[in-house]
């Protein structure tokens, strides 16, 4: 008997027949569910379209908070950064890290490299030496036989760097790589690195077949793959912060020697202690990811980058670090980071858009620097509250209002709530035990929402 739930040519069918066969065969046919679907829709129906598109089998939009964080000043030009997360206490944190360093001269980034990296992995059964030579011979072909495909990133500055023989057999047995480097300029640059290394592959395997001083079993070459990698440690961005010591510690009670102390501590903590590393640097991707989102670009492949940065020496570690020197205390992180201002949806999604317009309409460079610089702010508040206060206090404070949306608060409820948590520390219990005494019940299971 064949199963209702295995289905195929589900992508030919129409948006509300998917929907319509999910409805049936996993949701009991809930008479509710279809209109629940279509109320997150775009009530513009182009600008539906366009997003049912960006996807194969659309069935709805899926909503993430889009906010901003005023007051960030990065190289003496102020912003309002656009950051789309659903996490609570980020956005907070980030316009609470940006204003305070506002006060203090701001931040100051700078791009050190733009470089992009793509392979072409591939067998060859003969000896290196051999493989080499030939190498030697044929690459000016390589970049000559693109020519065709570069032009319009040559002509805007950017192209194909560098590529070269690597060879890896005594890691995989006849294992070897044509390692090519490019400058993508304001794009991303994925689909051209990759269009570039199949051709890179086309060309190498067809000189190897006319090749008089290569024998029978040196012609025999089997490309596994050709593709870019999102692994960029050549393509860094570096932002930081500095002041006297003196000025860390306003609204707090502890010592600025002690704070930078401590803070010296917790870095270095993440810098020995991969336990900690991973989350201080989750912290960091919060902010970068919320702005790579809202810009549309890539975020799982910037994390990927980042996280395989954390561990280039073999350990992985914290992607920022401190110095207090001469009364000076510095905080600064280098991150390599791949992003693009032109192509994929940066001018078809129209928040995507609107967040490059709210930016100023940046180069690749300029906003690489600006999602940096949240990563750092975003781990400055974080480091700071830590050995301050504690984590909790801020970051809960920030749940008081999705706890009492979850009970069915009322408006009132919620302002009485804020004015009673003002000075105490949130926690899901206390929330929901003052919430009960508000409406004198024993427990939320008997609230009437």
């Amino acid at each position: 008997m064949t199963d209702s739930k295995i289905i195929k040519g589900f992508s030919k069918l129409s948006k509300e027949a998917k929907m319509e066969w999910i409805i049936k065969e996993y949701l009991n046919n809930d008479a509710e569910a279809i209109d629940f679907l279509k109320s997150y829709w775009h009530p513009d129906k182009d600008k539906q379209k366009l997003h049912d598109e960006f996807i194969e089998n659309t069935i709805t939009n899926f909503y993430i908070p889009f906010g901003v964080a005023p007051n960030f000043k990065i190289n003496d030009k102020v912003y309002c950064v656009p950051m789309a997360i659903e996490e609570s206490s980020v956005v907070a944190a980030s316009a609470k890290s940006a204003s305070f360093w506002l006060q203090r001269g701001g931040f100051k980034a700078q791009v050190l490299s733009t470089i992009k990296i793509g392979h072409v992995h591939f067998a060859w059964y003969g000896k290196y030496e051999r493989l080499k030579a030939f190498f030697d011979k044929v690459k000016h072909k390589l970049f000559e036989g693109t020519e065709e495909l570069t032009a319009n990133m040559r002509a805007r500055g950017g192209g194909i760097l560098d590529i070269e023989l690597v060879n890896k057999s005594d890691l995989e047995p006849n294992y070897y790589q044509l390692m090519a480097k490019f400058e993508t300029c304001d794009s991303m640059g994925a689909n051209f690195i990759n269009s570039c290394l199949e051709e890179f592959s086309k060309i190498f395997q067809a000189e190897m077949e006319v090749d008089d001083e290569l024998n029978s079993d040196e012609k025999r070459i089997q490309v596994i793959m050709c593709i870019l990698s999102n692994y960029t440690p050549e393509c860094i961005v570096r932002s930081e912060v500095s002041c006297p010591i003196e000025q860390l510690t306003e609204g707090t009670d502890i010592t600025p020697e002690k704070f930078c102390e401590k803070f010296e501590q917790a870095i270095h903590v993440a810098q020995i202690e991969p336990y900690r590393a991973t989350t201080h640097n989750k912290g960091i991707f919060n902010g970068i990811d919320s702005v790579v989102i809202a810009t549309g670009n890539d975020f799982r492949a910037v994390e990927a980058c980042g996280h395989t940065y954390a561990a280039r020496d073999g350990q992985y570690r914290s992607l920022t670090n401190v110095e207090v020197k001469d009364g000076i205390f510095r905080f600064w992180i280098d991150i390599p980071m791949a992003l693009g201002t032109v192509g994929g949806l940066t001018k078809l999604h129209p928040m995507v858009s609107f967040a490059h317009k709210l930016l100023g309409n940046p180069n690749a460079e300029e906003l690489m620097m600006i999602t940096a610089t949240v990563g750092l702010a975003q781990n400055f508040g974080a480091i700071r509250s830590l050995v301050t206060t504690g984590i909790q206090k801020g970051h809960m404070k920030m749940h008081l209002l999705n706890i009492l949306n979850q009970l069915g608060a009322t408006e009132e409820e919620k302002t009485q709530a804020a004015i009673y948590f003002q000075d105490k520390v949130v926690a899901h219990k206390d929330v929901v035990n003052y919430f009960c005494s508000l409406r004198g019940i024993e427990s939320p299971d008997k609230v009437k929402k």
